[in-house]
């Protein structure tokens, strides 16, 4: 007899980053956003990681940054719950961070032009 692994999660969607980004979000009927950064950005992200209340974690680029490597590195890898990260929203986004995006959240390859 097999058995399955339960589900945790709960489909819950969480954003920590800027205020525009977490205001951009709300405004799309995500209700769990979160306007931090730093060392406060930090414990915000392990705590929803841990929380297993959240199936995708969307952070900021600039507060991926602050993230220390180690905890960093664990959240790129997971699958649950996904954690993906959003470019700055000022500025040009450049093509190569989508592809890398692309290619590490869908497992596919986007050629530039």
């Amino acid at each position: 007899m097999s058995q399955q692994k339960s589900n945790t999660t709960t489909g819950k969607i969480a954003v920590v980053g800027e205020r525009e980004l977490a205001i951009g979000y709300n405004l799309l009927g995500i209700e769990d956003t979160f306007i931090t950064s730093g060392d406060d950005a930090s414990k915000t992200i392990q705590d929803l990681f841990s929380s297993g209340t959240y199936s995708l974690i969307i952070i900021s680029d600039a507060v991926r940054t602050s993230l220390p490597a180690i905890f960093r590195k664990k959240i790129e890898a997971s699958i649950e719950p996904l954690v993906i990260f959003m470019p700055a929203l000022e500025g040009n986004i450049q093509e190569e961070s989508i592809s890398v995006l692309a290619k590490r959240v869908l497992g596919i390859s986007i050629p530039s032009s």
